[in-house]
Formats: structure tokens, C-alpha cells, sequence
């Protein structure tokens, strides 16, 4: 068991747990029963638990890690001895609270301290309920409330990072005031060399309270603070600089969790935030987006409003990216696709992003229909787009498209071709051959990613064509994705050309790909 704890499946809870039930189980039966659930269980206290289930009831166990030097353990022992009682936990600590001699109640009423705060509840209130000595209880721990201060505050600075957040959040909690107050107040009488430790324990409350440090600290602070702030936004700073490297990172994955790790410093981080709003990953941009939101202390959707109202697409971009997937998505869009005051570039994307709204797919054809026959290009090739969400089987949707692809607008019918590949429109791949002739190169680019997805051996020879004459690389690239995928020896030897013939590199590596496809090797 012992090599359990301390290998590879043992973290260091598992490895606490193990030895705090060595220290205190003293019969090896019973260690036998009782430690094992440390590997379960993963917390310093996880044995506890287990005593309350022992018959006879192990008192001497129990006793002694009523002593111990963590409050949790000391509370689970409270627990495991009112399961085996059968009567309530908060009665266990007011008897054992009041029943302690006052010279040696200072772990007892510091473990009710703690139980009622991590509860969030004043331990007056905690012990209301805890029988005929709640009310003794309660006014034993509030006379002792100096010592539990100064105890909780010796563990805010504790060497274990992990017990200074919960005793920051607990002291608050206590004596009613806010965990960044209380840390202010103390950082006035330690040396800067500390600053490290408090910033860490405030980091663990705005975790615990799903808010940031900068909210906190900015929340509470008063203009005599200035000095104590700017010490801890010392501390924040460096951390922020040590991110740099994984903000900036090649690996989107890399950036985006950096991103994800910037709430926590909520408006400290705020220009890290903005550089991140222009990532070229979308999931970066939305991250940075909900990151600020939270910064601002305002739901995702506040934000995105105020981002959106009067700028043009490129910065209200990542609002509309990260507002995707939230609830009332599909609201929020038509609201800015039916905003006259809005750019029309900015209400047409607002429409293509209801398209990756799931709850578009509850919209009805006659609901896009003002934005079908908008006069602004772009803002009829967004409704479009949304038509790629719907059912195809619905003939509203059918027609729509037909409509789309005969329209003037080169991104009109782009925005057609790509709800044709996306619904695999098996019928039109005619059409989209056809297209491939057109004058504007967005759209036979967009006919060539149709026919890869609904092309037939029929529409290989048009798209050897395209890929051997295109003026266009892009339009090359997509005509030689197609002939990959599409297959044949016509596809063959056009994409073999293209390796050896063609002037753009990225034409030449697409070819050089499909023929592998095609299982000619190089």
C-alpha cells in the first residue's frame, strides 16, 4: 500500500492521507480497513470517512486525529463520529467545542471556524442548529476569534501553496471581510519578500469565487492602498511576462489554454486579452473574448453588444465567434443581422454565424427572408449560409438555394456552392460544373469544394480543365482537392501534370497529396 501511495498513482493528497492514517491508526487490523480508501479517495482527510463504519467504534483513532494538525482531517473525524452516532455533524463539534477546557479549545473552535466557513456561513450561524450547545459553541469560538485570526493568517503565509487559499477565503469568511481586504491589511506589515505567497492565495480565492485578482483587489482598494497594490500587481506582472512564451506559442492548443489561464487575472491581463482578440485561431479569439467578458464582470452577451454596436466586422469578429455557442445565440445574431444602424459587412457576418448557432436550426425560411432579398450583397450570402443549417429536405430550402445560385452577387453564390457541398445536394453537381466557367474567381473556387463533395466521374474532365488553365492558384488548389477525391486516370494525369507543370507550390503539394490518395506514390 505504501508503495501505492508514493508511486505514480499516488499524488500528494494520496500520499498525506497515507501517512496521516499511519500517524493515528494504531492497530493494524484496522490500518488494514481504514487506509486504503487513501488511493480512492485522493485528500489528506479520505481515511476519516471510514471509521464511522467500524464496529465497535475505533475511539482511540478517532481521538487521535481529533489532535491532528489539519483542520480537515480534525472536521472528517467530527463526521465519521456522528455517522456511527447516528445524530447530526454540527452537534458533534458544538459538544466536543463546548466540552473542551478552555486553556486547550483552540483546535476545536478553529475547526468549527473552518467547517462553518468552507459551508460560507458564520460559525454563529453554522452551530444555530447544533443542539443545546450550539448557542456555548458558538460563543466559545467568537471569544477565541483573535487566535483563529492570527492561526489562519500564519497558513495564509504557509510554505504548502495549497492550504493558502482555502485559509485566505476562511479568514474572509470568519471575520466578514473580504479576502483581498485581509490581505492588504497583512501585506502592510510583512516584506515584499512574501509579496509571491499572499498574490498566491488571493489567485486560489478568485478561483474558488470564479472571479479574478484584479476584480478583487480593484473591487476593494483604497486610493492610502496604492503602494500595498502595486506591490501584489508586481507579483501578477512577472507571472503575465512568464505567459509571453505560451501566448505567442506556434501551437494553437498552446495559446488557446494560455488564453484560458488569463481569467484569473482578469483586468491585469486585459492587453494580453486584446492581442489575443486578433489570434488567427478562432478558438483563441473566443477564448480572449469570454476571458474579457469575465474580466469585466459581464455576461458574455453584454459583452459582445457593447463590442458590436457601431464597429466594423474585423473587431466585433471574435463577439460574434465566441457568442456561437452561447444560449440565446440565435437572438443575439438576428438582433445585429436586423440592426440598420449596423455596417452591412457586420450584419452579414452576424447571419453566417447563425449558422453554426445550433439554435438556428429552429429558424424558419421566412424568417431569413427580408435578409434573401436584401439589397446588400453580403448580407443576402450570409442568410444563405444559414440555409446550410436547415433540413434539406425541406423544399423552402431547396428553392432558396436555387435562387441563391442564380443571383447576381459572386458571394451570393458562393455562399450557395458551400450549402450545396455542406447538405451533399447530390443533384446539383450539373450546376456546379457549370460554374466553374464563371468570370469571378470566389466562385468557381467555391464550384470546385462543391464537386469535391458531390462531383461525379462525369465532372472530372471540367475540373482537369481547371486545374490546368485556372489563372487563379486558389481555384487550382480547390479543382485538385477535388480530383483526389473524385479518383480515376483522367484525375491521374492531370494531377501528375500539375506536379510537374504547375508554377505554384501549394498547387504542386494539393497534387502531389492527391495522387497519394490515389495510391501513386512518389
Amino acid at each position: 500500500m505504501l508503495l501505492l501511495a508514493t508511486g505514480q498513482r499516488g499524488g500528494t493528497g494520496t500520499t498525506d492521507c497515507w501517512n496521516s492514517c499511519q500517524r493515528h491508526v494504531a492497530d493494524r487490523a484496522l490500518r488494514g480497513r481504514v487506509c486504503g480508501s487513501c488511493l480512492s479517495g485522493g485528500r489528506v482527510d479520505s481515511w476519516v470517512a471510514s471509521l464511522g463504519t467500524v464496529r465497535p467504534t475505533p475511539r482511540d483513532a478517532l481521538a487521535s486525529s481529533r489532535k491532528d494538525e489539519d483542520w480537515r482531517v480534525r472536521w472528517a473525524s467530527v463526521r465519521a463520529e456522528a455517522k456511527g452516532k447516528g445524530i447530526a455533524e454540527r452537534r458533534v463539534l458544538a459538544e466536543w467545542v463546548a466540552s473542551t477546557p478552555t486553556s486547550a479549545d483552540l483546535q476545536a473552535c478553529l475547526t468549527a471556524a473552518r467547517a462553518a466557513a468552507e459551508a460560507d456561513q458564520s460559525s454563529a450561524t453554522f452551530l444555530r442548529e447544533a443542539g443545546a450547545r450550539g448557542p456555548e459553541a458558538a460563543a466559545r469560538v467568537w471569544a477565541r476569534r483573535e487566535a483563529i485570526r492570527q492561526a489562519l493568517e500564519v497558513e495564509l503565509y504557509s510554505e504548502d501553496p495549497r492550504a493558502r487559499g482555502s485559509a485566505l477565503a476562511h479568514l474572509g469568511t470568519f471575520m466578514g471581510r473580504k479576502p483581498a481586504r485581509l490581505l492588504l491589511d497583512a501585506t502592510a506589515s510583512r516584506p515584499e519578500s512574501t509579496d509571491v505567497i499572499g498574490a498566491s492565495a488571493l489567485k486560489s480565492v478568485a478561483l474558488r469565487q470564479r472571479t479574478s485578482v484584479g476584480r478583487l483587489l480593484l473591487e476593494e482598494a483604497k486610493p492610502a492602498d496604492a503602494v500595498l497594490v502595486n506591490r501584489l500587481f508586481a507579483v501578477y506582472s512577472r507571472e503575465l511576462e512568464e505567459l509571453q512564451p505560451e501566448l505567442t506559442a506556434p501551437e494553437p492548443r498552446r495559446r488557446d489554454s494560455a488564453v484560458l489561464s488569463l481569467g484569473v487575472y482578469g483586468p491585469l491581463a486585459r492587453r494580453e486579452m486584446e492581442r489575443a482578440l486578433e489570434d488567427a485561431d478562432p478558438k483563441v479569439r473566443g477564448s480572449a473574448a469570454r476571458r474579457m467578458a469575465e474580466a469585466e464582470g459581464t455576461s458574455l452577451r453584454v459583452a459582445a453588444e457593447r463590442r458590436v454596436e457601431g464597429r466594423d466586422a474585423a473587431v466585433s469578429r471574435p463577439w460574434l465567434e465566441a457568442m456561437v455557442r452561447e444560449k440565446g445565440c440565435a437572438g443575439f445574431f438576428l438582433d445585429v443581422a436586423g440592426n440598420p444602424r449596423m455596417p452591412a459587412e457586420l450584419r452579414g457576418q452576424a447571419l453566417a454565424s447563425l449558422a453554426d448557432c445550433r439554435e438556428s436550426e429552429n429558424e424558419r425560411v421566412e424568417t431569413l427572408s427580408p435578409y434573401l432579398r436584401d439589397s446588400q450583397p453580403v448580407i443576402r450570402a450570409g442568410a444563405v449560409r444559414v440555409l446550410g443549417s436547415m433540413s434539406v429536405r425541406r423544399p423552402e430550402v431547396m428553392d432558396a438555394t436555387t435562387r441563391a445560385l442564380e443571383d447576381d452577387a459572386p458571394e451570393v453564390v458562393a455562399a450557395a456552392l458551400a450549402v450545396v457541398a455542406g447538405q451533399r445536394q447530390s443533384t446539383r453537381g450539373d450546376a456546379a460544373a457549370e460554374l466553374l466557367g464563371s468570370e469571378h474567381p470566389v466562385v468557381r473556387a467555391a464550384a470546385a469544394r462543391a464537386l469535391e463533395a458531390i462531383g461525379r466521374a462525369v465532372h472530372v474532365k471540367v475540373l482537369a480543365s481547371c486545374l490546368r488553365e485556372d489563372p487563379v492558384p486558389d481555384v487550382r488548389v480547390a479543382a485538385a482537392l477535388a480530383l483526389g477525391r473524385l479518383g480515376g486516370p483522367h484525375a491521374a494525369a492531370a494531377l501528375s501534370d500539375a506536379v510537374a507543370r504547375d508554377g505554384d507550390t501549394h498547387v504542386q503539394h494539393v497534387s502531389r497529396e492527391g495522387l497519394r490518395r490515389l495510391g501513386f506514390g512518389p
